[in-house]
C-alpha cells in the first residue's frame, strides 16, 4: 500500500502445449515458438518497468500464465539475471515458477532449479484419473506423482494445487484425496472449489442441466472439513483457500493480498505501481509487435484514485485469515477509515459471528470466509 518496500515481479508465458476447457488460454496454443525473439522481448519489457522502479529490490519472482515450465531454462536463467541487475533481490527471495505434472515437465526442473527457481507451484488438480480427464488434463495420476518426487527433489519448496467440490465427489472421496495430499510432505497447499466460469465449456454443461454441481449447504461442509483437515495437519488456512505451514505462504501472493505494489511483464499481465495501474496487451503477437514497437508491452496505464485504492486494498486484505489494518490503508491512501467501511455493517455482521473487529483490525471470521463476496458488498463503502 505504499511505493516503498521491495516489490513483486510477475513473468507471464502465454503459451499452452494443449487447449484447457475452463481457461481463456486456448489461443495461445503453439506447436513451436521463436524462444529467443521471445526472450529478447521479455527482457526488454522488463527493462523499462525497472527504469521505472529503481532502488526497490524485489522480494518475489512468480513466472506464471499458461505453461511456464516448459520455457527454456536458459530464458528464465536470463530473465532472473537481468532482473537480479536492474533491481537487487532481497535475502531469501521466492521465485516460483507454475508448472503442471508431466514428464515432460519434468524433466525441466533440475535445469529449472539450476537456472535459479526455488518454488514450484504443481498443478496436481486431482488424484483420481476420472476427473482429471473431467478436468481436461493429459496427465494421469500416475504420472503426476512422479512429477512431483522430480520436483521435491529440485526445489526447496512445493506447493500443490487441487480443485475438489467436483460433479459426483463425495465427502469421503475429497477427504481421502485430500490426506492424500498431506502425506506428500509440501509446505503448502492451494484447495479451490470448481467453480464455472462464463464462457467456458463447464458453464455450457452446466446451461444444459448436464453438469451437476454440489448445493450451497454441501460446498460450506466441504470448505468447513477441508480446513479442519489441514489445521489438524499443521497446513492451516492463511488465505480463503490456500494453506501453509508457518513461515511457508507463499509470499508471492501475500504481496498481492497485501496491496503492494507489483509489476507485470509479457502478454497479458497487468500490475500496480505506485498510483498506477499497468496492462500489457494480452495477445502473444500484439505484444510482441508493441515490444518492438516501443520498448514495452503496456496497453494502458491508468491512474488509481484514493478510493479505488482503499476499495483494492480492502478486497484483497480480507481474504487473508488475519485480515487487514484499516489504519494501514487509511494512512496509505488518505481515506477516513469511517469513509472505507460501514461500521453498522461490521457491528451486525460481528453479531452473526461472520466478522470481527480488533481495534483497527478488521478479520473475516471461518464462518464468514463462506460468504466473502455477500460481506464484502455490505461493508467496503
Amino acid at each position: 500500500m505504499t511505493p516503498s518496500g521491495p516489490l513483486a515481479l510477475y513473468v507471464h508465458w502465454p503459451f499452452c502445449v494443449s487447449k484447457c476447457p475452463y481457461c481463456d488460454f486456448n489461443s495461445h496454443v503453439r506447436a513451436e515458438i521463436d524462444e529467443a525473439a521471445w526472450r529478447d522481448a521479455l527482457l526488454a519489457d522488463l527493462a523499462h518497468e525497472a527504469a521505472l522502479t529503481p532502488g526497490r529490490p524485489l522480494g518475489s519472482i512468480f513466472f506464471g500464465g499458461g505453461t511456464p515450465s516448459l520455457m527454456a531454462p536458459s530464458t528464465v536463467a536470463a530473465v532472473l539475471d537481468a532482473a537480479e541487475r536492474h533491481w537487487g533481490f532481497t535475502d531469501g527471495i521466492e521465485i516460483t515458477l507454475e508448472a503442471n505434472p508431466s514428464s515432460v515437465e519434468a524433466a525441466n526442473f533440475h535445469a529449472l532449479a539450476n537456472a535459479g527457481v526455488n518454488r514450484v507451484s504443481l498443478g496436481l488438480q486431482a488424484l483420481d484419473d476420472e476427473a482429471l480427464h473431467f478436468l481436461g488434463r493429459a496427465h494421469g495420476v500416475t504420472e503426476s506423482l512422479a512429477a512431483l518426487d522430480v520436483a521435491q527433489a529440485a526445489f526447496g519448496r512445493v506447493s500443490v494445487d487441487l480443485i475438489y467440490a467436483r460433479p459426483y465427489q463425495s465427502e469421503a472421496e475429497w477427504l481421502a484425496e485430500l490426506n492424500r495430499a498431506l502425506s506428500f510432505g509440501t509446505e503448502h497447499l492451494s484447495l479451490y472449489q470448481l467453480t464455472i466460469e462464463p464462457g467456458t465449456r463447464f458453464a455450457a454443461l452446466a446451461a444444459k442441466g448436464e453438469l451437476p454441481t454440489l448445493d450451497t449447504d454441501e460446498a460450506a461442509h466441504l470448505f468447513e472439513l477441508t480446513r479442519q483437515v489441514t489445521a489438524e495437519a499443521g497446513i492451516p488456512a492463511y488465505e480463503i483457500s490456500n494453506h501453509a505451514r508457518p513461515g511457508a505462504e507463499s509470499r508471492h501472493n501475500l504481496a498481492y493480498w497485501r496491496y503492494q505494489d507489483y509489476l507485470g511483464v509479457g502478454p497479458g499481465a497487468h500490475g500496480r505501481r505506485g498510483q498506477l495501474a499497468s496492462f500489457r496487451r494480452k495477445k502473444p503477437e500484439n505484444w510482441l509487435s508493441a515490444v518492438a514497437r516501443n520498448g514495452h508491452g503496456i496497453e494502458s496505464e491508468e491512474p488509481l484514485d484514493a478510493p479505488t485504492r482503499a476499495e483494492e486494498a480492502l478486497l484483497m486484505g480480507l481474504r487473508l485469515d488475519a485480515g487487514l489494518d484499516l489504519a494501514a490503508v487509511s494512512a496509505a491512501t488518505g481515506i477516513a477509515i469511517d469513509a472505507m467501511v460501514d461500521a453498522a455493517a461490521i457491528d451486525r455482521l460481528a453479531g452473526h459471528g461472520l466478522v470481527a473487529r480488533e481495534g483497527d483490525r478488521l478479520i473475516v471470521k471461518e464462518a464468514g470466509m463462506l460468504l466473502l463476496d455477500g460481506i464484502l458488498a455490505e461493508i467496503v463503502r
